[in-house]
């Protein structure tokens, strides 16, 4: 018996590789900032970096650290084989860092007045994750 892919199905899930020596860093209570300076690729410092400014009331700090961080997330999903759209799942520990960035780069936008941007963030947190939209909403 000879089976077919389901072409209109679409991209495969993403998964981001883990890196455990980060996680384990941010786990263990060192500063977002030096696991930033040491793992520049690692979203989950940069998600908490945007949270923690953001938090603080400085929107346009907490905007550069996700932009960083949604940028670094977005080589590394090409790195994964993601073709630019397709499912992101949250369930995945380590896409969740990209996610963040994604949900606090819509967040600082709203913030500093760039709605159109803030829209598309959202769409697209929404369109590759909508574990992840639900999820960071509360």
């Amino acid at each position: 018996m000879e089976t077919h892919e389901n072409l209109l199905a679409g991209p495969p899930p993403t998964q981001l590789p883990d890196n455990p020596e980060a996680r384990k860093m941010m786990e263990s209570g060192i500063k977002a900032a030096d696991v930033a300076a040491r793992f520049p690729t690692y979203s989950a410092a940069w998600a908490t970096l945007a949270d923690d400014y953001f938090a603080a009331g400085h929107a346009i700090t907490s905007y550069a650290f996700a932009r960083t961080g949604y940028h670094r997330g977005l080589d590394q999903l090409r790195r994964a084989g993601w073709k630019g759209h397709g499912p992101i799942p949250w369930d995945h520990a380590p896409n969740r860092g990209f996610l963040r960035c994604l949900n606090a780069l819509a967040r600082a936008a709203y913030a500093i007045g760039e709605k159109d941007e803030a829209e598309r963030c959202q769409q697209f947190l929404r369109d590759s994750s909508p574990e992840a939209a639900d999820a960071l909403s509360n």
